[in-house]
């Protein structure tokens, strides 16, 4: 597979904006009671007469859904319209029933908002034009079977509540289109409105490119690029397509406004359709759907509503934690892992609240995620418990367990489930602290090893290493380094 290339500081700037369509998390659809939990289920069993486009229907406005998106549009600084309205959308497609979109046009919901986007040392802030509801469409799934070629229908998803953020052209390189992808799905995940997986499409996101000769203020051609499933794939997609473009216009070649697919399997986009216009969809007021007026009490009763949003976190967790800005925003970038981590330095709450915090994130960030990522599973998921990883770290911290001890139970207790101190106390690996039997041990180990005496007795040091390996290997490595070294040097000091 292609590597994505790199856009070259040139004579020309590149020129980003995107639409982002986030599926929202309610119960039911947008504009009926049909479940929206449609994922698993069998094709074309979530639906009715309203999603399925039946006439004389009456679509009736999802609350909750209105409610997800002003939440939405205070966490990224929007203005709230007081007076917005549903328009229809027409076209023509397989997968849309009713022949046309009940979506928003020229009066959404919110608009005029910001994002701020860190890329390297520069905090940059990306304007948001506009956030508007929708419906979403069906699935239209092509198959082939014996030669031909057919088409399938899927309106489960057809009617799902969708919010589209179109952000202001902004963006200036690929890395930063990911960047503020990544942001806006985090911000989505941590305010509970959207599930945020890609994977299953319920965050989409089209891409609107140009470039213009480095100064100049006329944006350029733009195309419109589609069927990017991943954050990597639309670092990738846009890196090559605005290779693409500017290498078109340094061979003297025109700019067609239009539809470009990604196809990322060859790493490449590929021409697809004419670009619409807005004229072409011929919007005008849904007539079964009344005007929305939304209070300044309700607004303000919603943000009451709002959890801590990652900006705030992590810069409470680098004041209260001490945590290094890298370390923070890790921790923050996903809200289950923000939320187990807290729940790990408060399940045993130490004298040093900041050492404690530090030896959270180390294992957090560290062994707990290498072993989540190995079996592909979310931090909600892990079967270490908060609970059970603050017990390991107490381990350590009282010299029950070593280090590298605690790395083999954390990885049993991962894959068993059971609390780290029952795997300690059933193989008995805690660390020897009876400085009676130890010293014991290491009269024998100095008894059978005479030569070594002699060796250390004139004058060769290094052989403290090998007795030290021996009192180890007595103890079957529970002996602890630093009180045997001390130990070991007396007694041959004195021998």
């Amino acid at each position: 597979m292609a590597s994505a290339p790199t856009v070259a500081a040139t004579e020309y700037e590149v020129v980003i904006g995107l639409e982002v369509h986030a599926q929202l998390l309610t119960v039911s659809k947008m504009f009926c009671r049909c479940s929206a939990a449609y994922a698993n289920a069998a094709p074309n069993t979530h639906n009715c007469p309203i999603c399925m486009g039946f006439p004389g229907v009456m679509p009736v406005i999802n609350e909750r859904a209105i409610e997800y998106t002003i939440m939405t549009a205070l966490a990224l600084h929007c203005q709230i319209a007081e007076f917005s309205k549903f328009d229809r959308k027409n076209y023509f497609y397989p997968d849309l029933p009713k022949g046309y979109q009940i979506s928003q046009y020229d009066m959404p919901l919110t608009h005029d908002g910001w994002l701020g986007v860190r890329v390297g040392d520069e905090e940059r802030r990306i304007g948001i034009t506009r956030i508007h509801l929708e419906e979403d469409t069906g699935r239209h799934l092509e198959r082939s079977e014996g030669g031909e070629a057919y088409s399938l229908i899927d309106l489960n998803r057809a009617g799902v509540p969708l919010m589209e953020i179109v952000s202001e052209p902004d963006i200036r390189s690929p890395e930063e289109a990911r960047l503020y992808m990544e942001k806006l799905r985090s911000m989505l995940v941590y305010l509970g409105v959207s599930s945020g997986k890609m994977e299953e499409a319920a965050l989409r996101c089209d891409a609107n490119i140009s470039v213009r000769p480095r100064g100049q203020q006329e944006l350029g051609v733009k195309t419109e690029v589609k069927n990017m499933n991943s954050f990597r794939s639309v670092e990738r997609a846009l890196a090559y397509e605005a290779e693409r473009q500017i290498a078109a216009l340094r061979a003297g070649e025109t700019i067609v406004q239009e539809t470009r697919g990604w196809r990322d399997d060859k790493g490449i986009t590929v021409s697809q359709r004419s670009k619409e216009y807005a004229s072409d969809y011929r919007y005008f007021p849904e007539p079964d759907l009344p005007p929305l007026v939304i209070t300044r009490e309700r607004v303000e009763h919603l943000r009451t509503q709002m959890p801590e949003l990652p900006d705030a976190k992590r810069a409470r967790f680098e004041a209260h934690y001490a945590l290094s800005v890298q370390d923070a925003e890790q921790l923050t970038a996903e809200r289950a892992m923000a939320e187990y981590f807290e729940a790990v330095v408060a399940a045993h709450p130490a004298k040093d609240t900041t050492a404690r915090a530090k030896a959270a994130a180390n294992w957090v960030l560290g062994e707990l995620r290498r072993l989540l990522n190995a079996e592909g599973i979310e931090i909600s998921a892990s079967r270490v418990t908060p609970e059970g990883l603050a017990e390991l770290l107490d381990l350590v911290d009282e010299g029950t367990i070593s280090g590298k001890q605690a790395k083999d139970v954390l990885e049993k207790a991962f894959a068993q489930g059971e609390m780290p101190g029952t795997i300690v106390a059933r193989e008995g690996i805690a660390q020897l602290s009876d400085t009676g039997e130890l010293e014991q041990i290491v009269d024998a180990v100095l008894a059978e090893n005479p030569k070594a005496v002699e060796d250390y007795k004139a004058g060769k040091t290094s052989v403290v290493q090998f007795l030290v390996g021996q009192v180890m290997k007595r103890t079957k490595g529970r002996a602890r380094p630093d009180t045997v070294n001390p130990l070991l040097l007396g007694k041959l000091d004195q021998a």
